[in-house]
């Protein structure tokens, strides 16, 4: 797997914690170049600093992926500082967790901002410079929601099936011009996302609990890194990340009625396990 990361140019977004920072740090360890980008950019710098092997091979800037025109000028900075870029990994990512009912139009723009538009601008900016080099691999995070409509996150499951559609329309595009696309749908990532992220109308301690299932057959952020360059190694179009996400995905090409009848069912329950906690 070394010989295809090795001396390449990558342009990692989210990578001040999570699976962005553990894929820098897998790049790293196969030998590539990493600009290393995130909202958080005194943490990333911060962690660069302690991290890096001060020869230049990653280097860390503040990019809010929902601004274009900064998107832009940092994969142009790139492009004048190494004169190509081969990999762009948009791994930047937020969720609102809640019921559609409960949720304001603000909570739907926002994470439609950073999960769908901000995949959209990277991509546009990588497409375009990739099919002028004639190649290049621009890899896109989804997630398990992205293939099967898990309950109580709507806007996040509009964003990743958003991604996936984005994903797959470039790769049937871009692969006579030199382009590869692979879109990773993970199921559960043992990362801080759902212990940060704003919660509507819910107990954050129950609904927590209530991924209990889900995070034991879940991974770490650095194994996830693992099958995700992996998989991207292989050229895959779609890279499933846990047994437990590749089993949902299959039940869901194989049976969609059956997959949206469970979640109902899951759903139900847990309305009215709630019901009977605040009666």
């Amino acid at each position: 797997m070394k010989k295809v990361y090795d001396n390449k140019v990558c342009f990692v977004t989210g990578a001040a914690s999570g699976i962005g920072k553990a894929v820098c740090q897998a790049l790293l360890a196969l030998g590539a170049k990493v600009v290393a980008v995130d909202i958080n950019g005194d943490a990333l710098r911060a962690w660069v600093a302690e991290h890096g092997d001060g020869n230049g091979s990653i280097c860390a800037s503040t990019l809010n992926v929902t601004d274009y025109d900064a998107f832009k000028a940092l994969i142009e900075w790139t492009l004048a500082e190494h004169r190509q870029l081969d990999f762009l990994f948009n791994i930047a990512g937020i969720t609102i967790a809640g019921e559609a009912r409960d949720l304001e139009i603000e909570h739907w723009r926002k994470v439609l901002a950073v999960d769908l538009n901000g995949p959209v601008n990277g991509s546009v900016l990588a497409y375009q410079q990739m099919v002028k080099q004639g190649r290049g691999h621009i890899v896109n995070l989804s997630s398990i929601q992205g293939l099967v409509p898990l309950p109580m996150e709507a806007p996040y499951v509009t964003a990743k099936f958003g991604v996936v559609g984005l994903s797959q329309a470039l790769c049937v595009e871009g692969a006579e011009l030199g382009v590869k696309v692979s879109v990773v749908c993970p199921g559960y990532v043992k990362t801080s996302i759902f212990a940060k992220s704003v919660m509507v109308n819910l107990d954050r301690e129950k609904h927590l609990k209530s991924l209990d299932y889900y995070e034991r057959y879940g991974i770490s952020p650095e194994g996830c890194a693992q099958v995700i360059l992996k998989g991207v190694a292989r050229n895959k179009a779609i890279i499933p990340v846990t047994r437990l996400a590749a089993l949902m995905w299959r039940l869901a090409r194989l049976s969609p009625g059956f997959m949206i009848n469970t979640l109902r069912k899951d759903l139900a329950k847990a309305r009215s396990e709630r019901k009977s906690t605040e009666a």
